[in-house]
């Protein structure tokens, strides 16, 4: 009996393939590329025993391997998987459904401007005095776990108080600044660290915490570095540095419209 092909083994092989591919991305971003292809191999092996040479021993052998296998994975990768995810639900698309339903947040312009400029004027007289910084703003993902590490505030955003929590002898100055809901709602807290080794040496540990924050959510971080007074900007797993205030008034206007 010969084997009937039909549209709907070409579509299958098509979603097959985009899986893969998908799955290549993921794993070539987070550097375990040689795992995937040893999965890969490892795949098509128990297939060659169990289908085509029909090793009934081994082939029962490596069913267990795999069954076992795929819970290990999921374990080992579990924050890659995540983070995949999480990207698939924050394309524009997504977002786009997401306001329709009600879910997403709008904001018109002068509102949103008199949360951005005391930011913005705020990391701007930072960096001309080379005063360290990192203010986190939350956007559709919720980061009261982050929140819960630091000191609660929840007070009204201003260019006066950012700067007094960023002062060098304040106790809160070393760890993270959470806005929320148009408001400041904690200072002092701790976040995660990226271990991206394509980070430029000389960015500190500051800008390691808002990269790490911005590959688990989908916040926009900003860093005012207390060596050179350089600002930057950490969205959507990359680092945007050595920004001027008009260009970090734009970004943070796209990015919270």
């Amino acid at each position: 009996m010969l084997f009937e092909f039909g549209i709907k083994d070409i579509i299958d092989i098509v979603l097959v393939a985009l899986m893969l591919y998908y799955i290549y991305r993921l794993m070539k971003e987070s550097r375990s590329l040689n795992v995937f292809m040893g999965i890969m191999i490892f795949v098509v092996l128990w297939l060659v025993v169990s289908q085509v040479l029909e090793m009934r021993l081994l082939g029962s052998i490596m069913d267990k391997l795999v069954s076992v296998g795929v819970i290990g994975l999921i374990i080992l990768f579990q924050e890659d998987i995540r983070k995949f995810l999480y990207n698939l639900g924050a394309q524009e698309r997504m977002r786009t459904i997401k306001r329709l339903f009600g879910k997403g947040r709008t904001t018109n312009r002068d509102e949103l401007k008199k949360i951005i400029m005391p930011i913005v004027m705020a990391c701007l007289n930072m960096s001309k005095r080379k005063v360290g910084a990192l203010i986190v703003i939350e956007r559709n993902m919720l980061l009261d776990d982050v929140v819960a590490t630091g000191e609660r505030i929840d007070a009204n955003i201003s260019q006066q108080l950012i700067e007094n929590i960023f002062f060098k002898n304040s106790p809160l100055h070393d760890g993270a600044m959470i806005i929320s809901d148009k408001r400041i709602k904690a200072a002092g807290c701790i976040l995660p660290v990226s271990h991206n080794l394509d980070i430029p040496k000389e960015l500190g540990l500051r800008h390691r915490a808002a990269l790490g924050i911005s590959q688990e959510s989908d916040c926009v971080a900003i860093v005012v570095s207390e060596e050179t007074g350089g600002i930057t900007v950490a969205i959507k797993s990359e680092l945007q540095i050595r920004l001027t205030a008009e260009k970090l008034e734009s970004i943070l206007t796209k990015e919270m419209m």
